[in-house]
């Protein structure tokens, strides 16, 4: 593992990267000669990417490890039964890659290993004594993206390290949760990665309480909404503000219906009324799939039919009215999980007149004929249920092609099914614990840590005697890295014009030396160096190639090996050192050379660990 000749070694570098690669972390892979591309979004690691790629892998089992997770290993190809139990055969969609076998099995290539843990943990439970099971896999997964793109960020195959506890009460999830969250702290820093910990949604997971760990990156998929005075920071999909409604007043007045032709937008309506768009209920019809709230106990609700099923009871198909200030727009994510829906999407045109009984910009809550969402900008709800009004004498949609209303009271007009903050929380809105201005970034999901509570263990049937003999159904943790991203995001964050600069702790190699020529007194330099090095136990890439200096400087450069050993007929007996990421190199004695080599490979991976 530690020492290696490029004569004996697989280097395969490129001048200029395939022109699909746009990012760093894509370009630097594919011309370093780490990964190549053997499909769309498959890609294979090459033996100087899988040194590195090991690294990761290395450090993440043994944080996970210390905090007495243990590995095991679920297969990639799993039983399709497990997941009808949870119920996500049908709600996962077209990402899964599902086959059958010849006897006609249902099976899937895995897309996560919640189901397969739960199956091989459930059969071999009985007692609280066992509690907590923590288990932890770093493992192939599948997942039929419709677009992969960015080299190994975000690609149909990907590894990924999951973690699982199952745990006898919310108390010892918690205790599980925490260790987890330090041991990606410690991860994270050993790789050399900055992370910025967010507020998350949960998704399509479930579960309540996660957190995610993200690296600020300009082709991030997520925007981070961050307070630079108090450090609130959240995903997009999650974020919540300051209430920053104006007090207005109620209105006596009985709502009337306005003649509005060719008013539909926001801005038309400001136009038309002169009156700011604070003074708007927007109303938009949504179709949501696999919904988990229950609408049948609301009158508009009632046509919608519930399937029943052991992961809980849903409706595959339903729609909602969401009303929100007309200034605000609806974040859909955070839709999607008030509802506990697998999806939420924008009506069609048929799908609005026929549950509004008008067209887009004539929707409004007095008229629509399903049940209505009320944003927290329009109405508030208590802890005890109670309802308070945020907008009064508003203008909305009639219900009416070519028609508005005016003077609607929220509560007096109409009565929302549910209220919630499905507000998108944009740059420049307050934070909610300082009152501080928001910013807004893009970033980079590379682990995550969540409480899926009883998802799981209910639908699949997970019981274990509690202290008193008691059937007890236990709770649970899932944890997760993406091992690839993660590798590609330390390129991201280290590399310059030339190439790679590799953190101390995940380089191929710690070391190379270089010898102007291999021959005469330049190899005996280079050999007594290379055997010194090797037995301090230092990765060290001795470049015995019969080429031109600046094609093995180059080479080494774009690889990134941290610490570069020159050797030369005019500097001997000093050879150069020149640490990847200095401007210049130095001189040094060649029988200093090596300790001093030593002393920077240490340093650099005491600090990291620190």
């Amino acid at each position: 593992m530690g020492a290696m000749k490029t004569s004996q070694f697989y280097l395969s570098t490129l001048r200029e990267a395939p022109s699909e690669a746009v990012i760093a972390s894509h370009k630097l892979m594919l011309r370093a000669g780490m990964v190549r591309k053997l499909a769309n979004g498959l890609y294979a690691y090459l033996p100087l990417g899988l040194r590195s790629l090991n690294k990761v892998q290395k450090i993440i089992r043994e944080e996970l490890d210390a905090i007495g997770a243990l590995e095991f290993k679920p297969t990639v190809i799993q039983p399709g039964e497990i997941w009808k139990e949870s119920g996500r055969w049908e709600t996962m969609g077209p990402q899964m890659l599902k086959a059958k076998t010849r006897g006609e099995q249902d099976m899937i290539v895995s897309p996560t290993a919640e189901e397969a843990y739960t199956a091989i943990v459930r059969d071999g439970l009985t007692s609280y004594k066992q509690l907590p099971v923590n288990l932890y896999q770093i493992n192939t997964k599948y997942r039929d993206e419709i677009r992969p793109r960015y080299g190994v960020m975000r690609g149909r195959e990907f590894i990924m390290m999951d973690a699982y506890t199952m745990n006898a009460d919310d108390a010892s999830l918690d205790e599980s949760y925490k260790a987890y969250e330090q041991a990606y702290f410690r991860i994270f820093k050993r790789l050399g990665l900055k992370i910025i910990p967010v507020k998350a949604d949960s998704g399509a997971m479930g579960g309540s309480g996660s957190e995610e760990f993200m690296v600020e990156s300009p082709i991030g998929d997520d925007t981070l909404i961050i307070c630079g005075k108090c450090g609130y920071a959240a995903n997009a999909e999650k974020a919540a503000c300051a209430d920053d409604s104006s007090p207005l007043q109620a209105t006596e007045s009985a709502f009337e219906d306005v003649a509005t032709p060719n008013v539909f937008s926001i801005d038309d309506m400001v136009k038309f009324f002169n009156a700011p768009a604070t003074t708007f209920i927007k109303a938009l019809i949504y179709k949501v799939e696999n919904m988990g709230v229950d609408v049948s106990k609301d009158a508009n609700g009632k046509q919608f039919k519930r399937v029943k099923d052991n992961a809980g009871d849903y409706h595959p198909t339903a729609f909602v009215c969401v009303l929100i200030r007309a200034d605000l727009d609806v974040n859909e994510a955070k839709l999607a999980s008030t509802l506990k829906a697998s999806a939420v999407s924008l009506a069609s045109d048929e799908e609005v007149k026929q549950y509004a009984g008008a067209g887009h910009g004539f929707v409004g809550p007095v008229s629509a004929k399903v049940p209505l969402i009320a944003d927290l900008s329009v109405i508030t709800s208590d802890e005890n249920g109670t309802l308070t009004a945020k907008m009064h004498d508003a203008i909305t949609g009639s219900g009416k092609d070519g028609f508005h209303i005016k003077h609607v009271e929220p509560l007096r007009d109409f009565t929302p099914f549910m209220c919630a903050d499905v507000r998108l929380v944009k740059e420049g809105d307050t934070c909610p614990c300082c009152g501080e201005k928001f910013h807004a970034t893009k970033g980079n999901e590379l682990g995550h840590i969540f409480k899926l509570g009883q998802k799981y263990t209910k639908s699949m049937h997970v019981s274990f005697l509690d202290v008193n003999g008691k059937a007890q159904t236990p709770t649970m943790g899932c944890y997760g890295i993406g091992v690839d991203r993660t590798l590609a995001s330390i390129i991201e964050e280290h590399n310059d014009e030339k190439g790679i600069i590799w953190t101390m702790s995940t380089a191929p190699f710690q070391v190379c030396i270089v010898p102007i020529k291999y021959e005469g007194a330049m190899k005996e330099a280079a050999d007594k160096l290379y055997e010194e090095l090797t037995k301090a136990g230092i990765e060290v890439l001795l470049d015995d190639r019969n080429e031109r200096p600046g094609v093995k400087f180059a080479d080494m450069e774009l690889i990134g090996i941290p610490l570069r050993l020159t050797v030369g007929d005019k500097n001997l007996p000093n050879v150069e050192y020149k640490p990847r990421d200095a401007k210049e190199a130095e001189l040094v004695p060649l029988a200093e050379a090596g300790a001093k080599a030593v002393s920077y490979v240490r340093d650099a991976l005491a600090s990291l660990n620190a």
